[in-house]
């Protein structure tokens, strides 16, 4: 049986954030008012668009288009994952060889 409020969550999902953004934007308008533009002359003040478009072009610049993971964090777990693999299936004359060869490495630094 299907709760009642179900056709609602997606509703309150984008209020939700929509919420966050907004006071994501005020944080950032807050933090240069209060910091940058005191302390660096020629700063003019932020207005709450300008937070907001501010917090846009970040995320364009540094996090891209995507949603949620990041392409990498899921390559980065692959890789753990196949190494755990790879170790498990070492000879115990193998995983010697193999800390000894990266022991001779980070000891070269």
């Amino acid at each position: 049986m299907r709760h009642l409020n179900a056709p609602y969550r997606g509703l309150r999902l984008l209020l939700l954030f929509l919420a966050f953004i907004a006071t994501a934007s005020a944080a950032v308008m807050w933090l240069w008012n209060a910091v940058l533009a005191m302390a660096v002359d020629g700063v003019r003040p932020l207005t709450y668009w300008q937070a907001l478009g501010l917090l846009v072009l970040a995320r364009l610049l540094f996090g891209g288009f995507r949603f949620g993971a990041s392409h990498s964090s899921r390559q980065r777990g692959h890789k753990v994952s196949s190494f755990r693999e790879k170790w498990m299936h070492m000879t115990p004359e193998e995983r010697q060889r193999f800390k000894e060869a990266w022991k001779e490495r980070c000891a070269k630094r």
